[in-house]
């Protein structure tokens, strides 16, 4: 491996078991990332077993907070209430924890990281830092070009969900139910509320006191944080789709100043880890099935909103793997950037000056 560590690097990844920590050691291994020990942790039921990765098998232990001693990146994907309780241990013993769920991506102290749009705040992580939802993620690189070229006003984003999101079972449900229904049998709905398969459901996590989900309301939250726009307007649906893998949204934006169509598909093509796939004619666009595997996010039918005057509206897709760039990729490019960089002390520890509430100086 690639010596870019100054010492010895210990890597753990929580919930190492579970569709998403399967992943993330998917992409661990890929990236050749320069660990000299990798440790996986999950819950009772789980340690103890063995999986192997490149070649060499490791026992699963049990995720306790003396289990993080003498790690020093930790990549959790064990749920929130898992993260609440561990991350803050593991931080306490000196490891820098990159947390998958939502228990801390709206904490002021806690930078919300995409890799190739705000790195730079990870430079004030006082060890905890959080990786964003899945649907905000694919939707962040776009927004981040527009963003610095032509201002951004108001965003509204239709999301259409793969059932990856909901973990394997859902997977395994999904398939149940398209058999049940090429067999002419009845399809039996346990995981969602209503069957999925053959089917759109407009629910996603559960409902506030707003009409929103917290899943859509992620998505406004998240986007102003990552973006640095605390006073942007968004709206957003989410929606369940009987898709296996890879999330799909359609995008409209507001601009401040005036934009083509043309200039937009320029800026997204010149966007680190973006590809443009725009060609309707061809029937060439994003698609669900054709970005499962990939790290990249995916845009296309990039057009003119006619519904806003002089030319400061936009149209377009957005289609990206939920398990890796939305979840897994993301977690593990961070790491990069944290060992690249010399950033897996705290900033408090190097120095590095924060406004009130953790936010950039």
């Amino acid at each position: 491996m690639p010596e870019t560590s100054p010492k010895p690097l210990v890597v753990a990844v929580v919930g190492a078991t579970g569709a998403v920590g399967r992943t993330m050691i998917q992409v661990l291994t890929e990236k050749r990332f320069p660990y000299t020990e990798l440790r996986l942790l999950a819950s009772a039921r789980s340690a103890g077993t063995t999986m192997t990765v490149a070649g060499r098998d490791i026992t699963v232990e049990l995720a306790t907070p003396e289990a993080f001693e003498g790690i020093d990146i930790a990549i959790f994907s064990a749920g929130g209430g898992t993260s609440r309780e561990l991350a803050p241990e593991a931080a306490r013993r000196g490891c820098v924890v990159v947390d998958n769920s939502s228990a801390w991506r709206m904490d002021p102290d806690v930078p919300l990281v995409v890799s190739q749009v705000n790195p730079d705040d990870l430079a004030w992580h006082e060890g905890i830092i959080a990786n964003p939802n899945c649907s905000t993620m694919q939707l962040m690189p776009p927004l981040m070009a527009l963003r610095d070229e032509v201002g951004l006003e108001r965003i509204v984003v239709d999301t259409y969900q793969a059932v990856a999101g909901t973990g394997q079972k859902a997977i395994v449900e999904l398939e149940a139910q398209v058999k049940a229904h090429a067999e002419g049998r009845v399809k039996v709905a346990s995981v969602y509320p209503h069957v999925i398969g053959f089917n759109a459901l407009p629910h996603i996590d559960v409902f506030l006191d707003n009409g929103y989900t917290k899943e859509e309301w992620k998505v406004v939250t998240e986007s102003r944080k990552i973006l640095h726009l605390p006073e942007l307007r968004v709206s957003c649906t989410a929606v369940r789709v009987p898709v296996f893998v890879s999330h799909s949204e359609a995008v409209h934006v507001e601009t401040r100043d005036p934009i083509t169509a043309e200039r937009a598909r320029e800026l997204f093509a010149a966007t680190p880890g973006v590809v443009v796939q725009d060609d309707p004619a061809n029937n060439l666009y994003p698609l669900a099935m054709d970005a499962a595997g990939s790290d990249l996010v995916f845009v296309g039918r990039v057009r003119q909103d006619p519904s806003i005057p002089d030319d400061r509206g936009l149209a377009f897709w957005v289609v990206s793997d939920n398990l890796r760039k939305g979840a897994a990729s993301n977690a593990v490019e961070i790491a990069e950037v944290l060992v690249e960089r010399g950033w897996i002390r705290k900033g408090s520890e190097r120095g590095v000056a924060t406004a009130s509430g953790g936010s950039p100086a």
